[in-house]
């Protein structure tokens, strides 16, 4: 995918991110033209448009001696004024989806806005990694609940379920004892818990079968990253890769493939579905003795 932002925006913000980090501390020479031609590989246009955007920003000034400095008295680089939070999200959230949570951090999302980190950073209301997760919570349409409390936690668990297909790298920041206070989180839990409601549950059991959904679903969403990674990397799907196995890996595998039904697919899509109709189950155990809506 190409990069749209212009070479000289990556350039200032590289040089604001020094400043900001206190790598480049009030009064330190910045980079000269020639030398920001040889470190970015760009032509001595492209330099001098960079420092021209620098000193205009008020990041840098210059010297009658020294040169091009850092600001004494540095404003930031471009008005914040701009920042969309919506577009930090979308950019933050691009970064996990290309290269995963580690790729993700405020001068990452900063150096693809154009933008001073410490800017960034005064502009967010949360931590990115919970801003993100949040967002893609809120990309979630809930439909009308079907009737019964199973049907409900059925659609429930499928629409959590395909938000971690879209994002991998979600289920890591889900936690089921310390959940985030988010809009797009609270929305889901509410929307889920509602399948609940005139069952006579006393809160502590809501909260537990909630928990107990949840966790399901995040648990078996936690190997779709590593799974998909392992494809990638083997080039093989995990059923190519056990049938792969039995040639050179002896008793295990082939104990696991005689147990299993001839041409019957073990995945992750049959596991979560396995695992989430056998808790349903468990579930009628608990929710019996009360009114229930099948």
């Amino acid at each position: 995918m190409t990069d749209p932002q212009p070479p000289y925006l990556r350039i200032v913000a590289d040089v604001e991110r020094r400043i900001a980090d206190g790598e480049l501390r009030p009064g330190d020479p910045v980079p000269t033209t020639r030398a920001i031609m040889r470190e970015w590989g760009v032509a001595m246009a492209t330099a001098t448009k960079a420092l021209a955007a620098l000193k205009q920003a008020g990041a840098i000034e210059s010297t009658s001696r020294v040169g091009a400095v850092v600001a004494r008295r540095r404003l930031p680089s471009r008005s914040t004024g701009g920042l969309d939070h919506d577009r930090v999200v979308r950019v933050a959230m691009g970064i996990a989806d290309a290269d995963g949570l580690a790729a993700l951090s405020a001068r990452a999302v900063a150096a693809k806005l154009g933008v001073a980190t410490v800017a960034l950073r005064e502009h967010l209301d949360a931590d990115l990694p919970q801003l993100i997760a949040d967002a893609a919570f809120a990309e979630i349409e809930y439909p009308q609940p079907p009737p019964g409390w199973r049907s409900h936690l059925r659609v429930a668990a499928r629409l959590q379920w395909a938000a971690y297909q879209r994002h991998p790298w979600l289920p890591r920041l889900v936690s089921i004892v310390r959940p985030a206070t988010l809009p797009g989180l609270l929305a889901y839990a509410e929307w889920t818990l509602r399948a609940l409601d005139d069952l006579g549950l006393d809160q502590r059991t809501r909260l537990h079968v909630y928990a107990a959904l949840v966790n399901h679903v995040r648990g078996t969403a936690l190997n779709i990253e590593s799974e998909a990674g392992a494809e990638l990397d083997t080039g093989m799907t995990s059923r190519q890769w056990m049938t792969a196995r039995l040639a050179v890996d002896g008793p295990l595998i082939a104990h696991i493939a005689r147990v299993a039904e001839p041409g019957a697919d073990v995945d992750l899509e049959s596991l979560f579905d396995f695992g989430l109709e056998r808790l349903l189950d468990g579930l009628t155990a608990v929710l019996t003795p009360r009114k229930i809506h099948r």
